[in-house]
């Protein structure tokens, strides 16, 4: 039973319910080779090696496709000159070319999310049940084996490369969620911005660095090694993985015994013992829909800046394939450092102090979404000025990183034990942009013009703006009542 002084301290309605740490501060448990720490590095490269599987078909299909079919749908524009550093290293020519319009290029990088929306909810309960570690382990593995086999597909004709495709997102789908419900069971709850910061970041430099380094191998070797070095790198990643990582503190066999008890003190008040899953209620709740409106509408111009970035360097701006890896790649180190920054600062503001996690995730997913959408807006009227053009782009999604702070982990405020079904949920959603942004956005372009570009970046501003506004009015810091009921109060 709870003490008496703890049942004093239940917070009021309205208030934020997330605990302080009690007898349990951070400074008195290490976090360095901490079990929590060595989870989330090992998270990280995890992601990092998930995102550089997902793009680096996007820098390669621009080697894939034989310039002159492409033409007949997607022309390059001749309003900017042709900008390339003056390299005297002979390119690679013996990748194999295929004659693939501009729609078709669109549908297959789409093809990914049309499986990656599949395994989204499924990923979240199973991970609930049988615990994530199996199922992020097997979901990243099963993406390096289909990323060995895209070469193979693409040879044998675009319908078996878009189900290749498909099938790497259903690995990759159950990833999220996985992770989400590993740190419901991980992270006490003035840490969870800097672990899943330190987790999630990965994806980012995944970015940054499979896009220079794509475009490398394009360039001096020939694009079928895209895909063999980043896949046999996720299959020699799993085999880490499964060794050294638990479900649970109660099942890691390596942690200390002061850490376990500082992770599962912090969390008694906040996880359920329900075997069911409140599916009414939790459909019902605002707050999961805010996250759902804002997950949407971030991933429109994420999504979209992802698949087609290489593009618009090689097509708009007019720089040659190493260039562009490197450039379209600037960003996502930009949104790298602002995704690290952020997950220190926001659970300095919380703990240090005393900020409500309803003001902190608010303000967060307001710089990380508005300032994004300003920038690119402004992106599409430089005209042929590179250095503003890169500089505005980088920005953008820079900015962006402050989600992962913001609307990012407040599934884990808001119900910390089905956090993974409610990332299940917003990441289905969260998934059409990926889905059908490329194809728009492809099917906007036919003739490459500097207009056409900003009719993309328009509507991705947009959508952006929205999901702020709607995300500051409707979301949530506070555990909610469905979330909370038959409260586990004794895992120790």
């Amino acid at each position: 039973m709870r003490a008496p002084a703890s049942r004093e301290a239940e917070p009021e309605d309205g208030a934020d319910r997330t605990p302080l740490l009690g007898e349990s501060q951070p400074g008195t448990v290490p976090t360095c080779c901490s079990a929590r720490y060595n989870l989330a590095l090992l998270a990280f490269f995890g992601f990092f090696l998930l995102y550089a599987l997902r793009v680096n078909l996007s820098v390669a299909l621009v080697d894939m496709v034989e310039p002159n079919t492409s033409l007949a749908k997607n022309t390059t524009s001749k309003v900017c000159p042709e900008h390339s550093s003056a390299l005297n290293v002979p390119r690679n020519t013996t990748g194999k070319k295929y004659s693939w319009d501009a729609d078709t290029q669109g549908w297959i990088l789409g093809s990914f999310f049309y499986g990656y929306i599949i395994t989204q909810i499924p990923g979240g309960y199973f991970a609930r049940k049988i615990g994530g570690k199996l199922l992020l382990g097997f979901g990243i593995l099963g993406t390096a084996v289909f990323t060995l086999f895209t070469p193979l597909a693409a040879d044998l004709g675009v319908g078996y490369l878009i189900a290749v495709r498909a099938l790497e997102g259903l690995g990759e789908g159950v990833t999220f969620p996985a992770m989400h419900a590993m740190w419901s069971s991980w992270a006490p709850p003035l840490e969870r911005s800097k672990l899943l910061s330190i987790s999630y970041a990965g994806a980012q430099l995944g970015t940054v660095v499979s896009l220079p380094l794509s475009g490398l191998i394009c360039y001096y070797v020939n694009w079928i090694y895209v895909f063999y070095i980043f896949g046999a790198l996720g299959v020699f990643w799993f085999l880490f993985w499964i060794w050294l990582v638990s479900d649970t503190p109660e099942t890691h066999r390596r942690i200390s015994p002061t850490e376990r008890e500082y992770i599962l003190s912090s969390l008694k008040d906040q996880l359920s013992t329900q075997k069911s899953v409140p599916w009414e209620p939790m459909l019902k709740s605002l707050p999961l829909w805010a996250i759902v409106v804002a997950h949407f509408s971030y991933n429109w111009t994420f999504y979209t800046l992802l698949t087609l970035l290489p593009t618009y360097m090689k097509e708009i701006l007019r720089f040659d394939a190493q260039e562009n890896g490197f450039l379209s790649a600037l960003p996502y180190f930009g949104c790298w450092l602002c995704i690290i920054m952020s997950g220190q600062i926001a659970d300095y503001l919380r703990e240090k102090q005393n900020l409500s996690t309803v003001c902190v995730r608010k303000t967060f997913t307001l710089i990380g979404m508005i300032g994004p959408a300003v920038f690119l807006v402004a992106a599409g009227f430089i005209g042929c000025d590179y250095t503003l053009a890169v500089a505005f782009l980088t920005i953008s999604t820079s900015l962006g990183g402050f989600c992962t702070s913001g609307f990012g982990i407040n599934h884990l405020d808001i119900a910390p034990s089905y956090a993974g079904i409610l990332l299940g949920i917003t990441n289905s959603f969260a998934t059409i942009p990926g889905m059908v942004g490329p194809v728009i956005a492809k099917s906007l372009t036919h003739h490459n013009t500097v207009g056409e570009w900003q009719t993309v970046f328009y509507i991705a501003a947009s959508i952006n703006l929205f999901g702020a506004i709607f995300f500051a009015l409707f979301g949530s810091g506070e555990v909610q009542d469905w979330a909370v009921n038959g409260r586990h109060l004794h895992r120790n």
